[in-house]
C-alpha cells in the first residue's frame, strides 16, 4: 500500500557498500547519485579536515572492509581505526561508527569527547543520544506535540509523513486514568497487549536504542509471527525494561513481494528469487540546508522471511532511476 519507513539511522552501515555498488554499476545503469554519490556525500560531510579518523568499533567490526574501501577511494589523510586510537591532533575529524551505548568499550571516548567539546576536533554523527532512539516515530504520533510538527515540518508535509510513518508507542507502563486509552489500540493498560490474539497481533516489538541488541533486528519481534506465549514474555520484557532500555511498538506493514535475479558464482549462471525488498537511501548533510542523496541500497530477503533486514541469502544492489 505504498511506501513505509520504519525507522531513521544516524550510524548506518552500507555506506562503503553502496559506494562501491554504485561505482561498479553507476557506469552501466542510471544509478542513483550517480557513480561517485556516496563517495563525495560522505567526503563533503568533513569540509577541510586535516586528517578524517574512521573509528570503527568491535561491534561494528563487520563494517570495517567497507570503512578501509571507502577511505582509499578517498585519499591517505582518511584512515580507519580501531577503538584503541588515540592520536587525534587539533584541526581532526571524527567519524563514529560506534552507537552511544558502547562507549565503554571506547577507550578514547571521553578523550574525544573532551576535544569536542573544546572545539579542537569534530565529529560526526553528533554523540546526542536522541539520534539513536527510534522513539522518534512514537514523539511524531504524539497528538500533544501535533502543533510542534505541523509549525517545524509544515503542516501539509507532516499530513504527508502521516501516511508513510507507521503508528508507532512508547511502551510507558505508567498508568492511565480509568477512562484513559492507549490511542488506536484502545488498550487501557500496556498488559493488555499480551492478551491479544494472533490476528490482531500484525505489530512489531523492538529496542528503542542504547543497547547492544537494538541494531541489526536483534530485538525485532513480529507478534503474529509468535506463540501466544513467547508474545506475552515479550511485551513482559518491554514492560520491565522501560525504566533502562525502552521499546516501541510499531504497526507492520508486509512488504510486497517481487522477482529479481542474483549470479549463481558456483554454476556460473543467472538465478531469479521471490522476494522482499528493504530500501536504504544515504543522505549526506554538509552545513544547515545542503542535504545530497548519495545513493539508495535495496536489500532483497527471500520472500518466506518476515522481518526484512540484512542477512547473508539476500540480494543486495544499487537503486537506479528506471528510464521508462
Amino acid at each position: 500500500d505504498g511506501w513505509k519507513i520504519t525507522e531513521l539511522d544516524s550510524v548506518p552501515g552500507g555506506i562503503g557498500l553502496t559506494g562501491w555498488l554504485n561505482q561498479t554499476y553507476g557506469t552501466h545503469s542510471n544509478v542513483i547519485g550517480g557513480p561517485a554519490g556516496m563517495i563525495d556525500g560522505f567526503t563533503k560531510i568533513f569540509d577541510d579536515a586535516r586528517n578524517v579518523h574512521l573509528m570503527v568499533s568491535d561491534e561494528s567490526a563487520t563494517y570495517r572492509p567497507e570503512m578501509e574501501w571507502l577511505a582509499k577511494q578517498i585519499g591517505p589523510h582518511f584512515s580507519v581505526r580501531d577503538s584503541n586510537f588515540s592520536g587525534i591532533n587539533e584541526g581532526d575529524s571524527i567519524y563514529r561508527f560506534f552507537e552511544l551505548f558502547d562507549l565503554e568499550n571506547i577507550q578514547s571516548a571521553h578523550h574525544i569527547f573532551r576535544l569536542s567539546c573544546s572545539g579542537r576536533i569534530n565529529i560526526t554523527a553528533p554523540p546526542k543520544s536522541y539520534l539513536e532512539e527510534k522513539m522518534l516515530f512514537a514523539l511524531f504520533w504524539n497528538r500533544n506535540l501535533r502543533s510542534f510538527w505541523y509549525r517545524e515540518l509544515g503542516r501539509r508535509f507532516a499530513e504527508h509523513l502521516k501516511k508513510i510513518i507507521p503508528n508507532t508507542w512508547l511502551i510507558d507502563p505508567s498508568p492511565l486514568p480509568p477512562q484513559g486509552a492507549i490511542p488506536h489500540l484502545n488498550l487501557t493498560d500496556w498488559s493488555q497487549l499480551a492478551e491479544l490474539s494472533q490476528k490482531e497481533r500484525q505489530l512489531i516489538l523492538k529496542l528503542s536504542g542504547f543497547n547492544a541488541n537494538a541494531w541489526g533486528a536483534r530485538s525485532v519481534r513480529l507478534g503474529s509471527d509468535m506463540p501466544q506465549r513467547e508474545w506475552a514474555d515479550t511485551v513482559d520484557r518491554a514492560i520491565g525494561d522501560y525504566g533502562k532500555s525502552p521499546w516501541i511498538l510499531q504497526c507492520y506493514h508486509k512488504p510486497r513481494r517481487l522477482n529479481h535475479g542474483w549470479f549463481d558464482f558456483v554454476n556460473r549462471k543467472l538465478v531469479t528469487m521471490s522476494g522482499r525488498v528493504r530500501l536504504c537511501p544515504y543522505y549526506f548533510v554538509h552545513g544547515d540546508n545542503d542535504v545530497n542523496l548519495g545513493g539508495v541500497l535495496a536489500t532483497i530477503c527471500p520472500a518466506d522471511k518476515k522481518i526484512i533486514h540484512g542477512m547473508r541469502d539476500a540480494i543486495l544492489a544499487p537503486c537506479a532511476i528506471s528510464k521508462n
